[in-house]
């Protein structure tokens, strides 16, 4: 039996990492805007995307199959679609990391003020990034594991959550005996209390709680035995997350009327309380703080390859491609974390504002990324007709899947323009294209045109 590689991630690993980015503080927190949004309807919101972004996760799984890389889809952008469309999948890639890390740093502030009202929030923002560079500069096999146990108390909560709200919605639990029932589902305003269009404003809002499955591609050049793993991981982390996200919110909208929530606190609250767990609250608390220690770890992780992987290409300074002998891009991580270091002034700044300010300019970035898989698999499956080549793990029904996922997308990107608290990503996400473009032009394909020629004469 083959002995696993100490500084390879195994499929157990892989799987709880991107369960970990994805299962964050939207579930817990987040959810209750696009309940507000859609009612009861979201759960069919949940089901929509959860089955697009599968086929974007399989369309990404066929490449990573084919050819696992440090840089995964942003590396297949630069070899199918050519070096500009690398270069701005990878530099939007960074920023949203970036981005995402100072929201999820932010977020621990704020919890860790619920139990230390006194203390400064910009000191647990800092200690919050300092701990995570420490975990990410140590062996990947370590961050690993440490990722799969954070991952794993997000998903026994959950997992407690929907068993004991079964027990209440069926047996009675914490309610008297009495079954609470499944009629709150329906019984205020009935599906579609805000008809189809609740649904169709909520899109944005789930598919951005999907972010961060993509991390698995990102991963998959530290992973044992890529070939075996990814097909694993990309098949059962779509579905523990759909399962996880609509059984938890349907539990939720059974036992409570879905336009009273928010108004008496966290509904994981309130159910653990109705179980009989008087420390419910300091409870989801500490699940919270996990959630998003969890997902700046992963956060910190695929910003630091995608760096790695600019630097490889020569579209960033070459001092990021140093790896230490334990396998880690150290230098990559480092500048990661400065430029994330921007949320501890932030939230020495507005404290208050530092999270939200976050949330509302990145979807862009997510959708974005969505769209290049989808497009680089395209030029992809060109080229493998083209030379007669087979995948060994191929998307669905490829002559359909894509372009539904292309619709999808541009769907969101509409809708992210049509709603007026979304349209603040679309102003900064094009800004920051417009941004590396130039730079781009300016700076970047000189050099490659120069670095051509200068083979050429060789």
């Amino acid at each position: 039996m083959m002995t696993p590689h100490p500084k390879l991630l195994s499929a157990r690993q892989l799987t709880f990492m991107a369960l970990g980015m994805s299962i964050g503080v939207g579930l817990f927190l987040g959810s209750a805007t696009a309940i507000k949004a859609a009612g009861p309807s979201v759960l069919l919101a949940y089901l929509v995307c959860g089955g697009v972004i599968f086929l974007i996760m399989r369309a990404l799984g066929e490449m990573t199959v084919h050819h696992p890389v440090t840089g995964s889809f942003a590396a297949y952008a630069r070899e199918y679609l050519g070096p500009y469309a690398g270069y701005l999948s990878s530099w939007n890639y960074w920023i949203l990391m970036v981005g995402v890390g100072i929201a999820e740093s932010t977020a621990v502030g704020v919890y860790m003020k619920v139990w230390f009202p006194d203390v400064p929030q910009w000191i647990w923002v800092f200690s919050s990034i300092a701990s995570i560079c420490l975990l990410n500069l140590m062996a990947v096999k370590i961050f690993g594991e440490t990722e799969f146990w954070f991952a794993l108390i997000k998903v026994v909560t959950i997992v407690a959550l929907i068993l004991g709200g079964l027990g209440m919605i069926m047996m009675g639990l914490g309610n008297g005996g009495v079954p609470i029932g499944w009629s709150n589902l329906w019984q205020h305003g009935g599906w579609f209390p805000n008809g189809f269009t609740g649904v169709l404003l909520a899109l944005p809002v789930v598919a951005y709680s999907f972010a961060g499955v993509e991390m698995i591609g990102i991963a998959a050049a530290e992973a044992e035995n890529p070939g075996r793993t990814i097909p694993r991981a990309v098949n059962s982390v779509l579905w523990r997350i759909l399962l996880f996200y609509v059984a938890a919110v349907g539990v939720i909208l059974a036992i409570y009327p879905w336009n009273e929530l928010g108004t008496q606190g966290s509904p994981f609250v309130m159910t653990f309380e109705k179980l009989g767990i008087r420390e419910a609250a300091g409870i989801i608390n500490f699940v919270v703080i996990t959630a998003a220690l969890s997902s700046f770890n992963c956060i910190l992780f695929s910003g630091a390859r995608i760096l790695k992987s600019l630097a490889d290409s020569h579209q960033a300074p070459a001092v990021f491609r140093a790896v230490r002998p334990n396998g880690v891009p150290a230098l990559a991580v480092l500048a990661t974390v400065v430029c994330m270091g921007l949320g501890v002034l932030l939230n020495y700044v507005v404290p208050d504002e530092a999270f939200g300010w976050m949330m509302s300019i990145l979807a862009f970035n997510v959708v974005w990324t969505w769209a290049m898989i989808v497009l680089t698999w395209m030029a992809f499956r060109r080229r493998q007709r083209a030379r007669g080549e087979q995948s060994a793990f191929a998307l669905p029904l490829p002559g359909v899947t894509p372009y539904i996922s292309l619709l999808f997308i541009g769907f969101v990107f509409f809708m992210l323009g049509y709603g007026e608290s979304s349209r603040v990503s679309l102003y900064a996400g094009v800004s920051w294209m417009a941004l590396i473009s130039v730079v781009y032009v300016l700076r970047v394909r000189p050099l490659t045109r120069a670095r051509a020629a200068a083979r050429g004469q060789a």
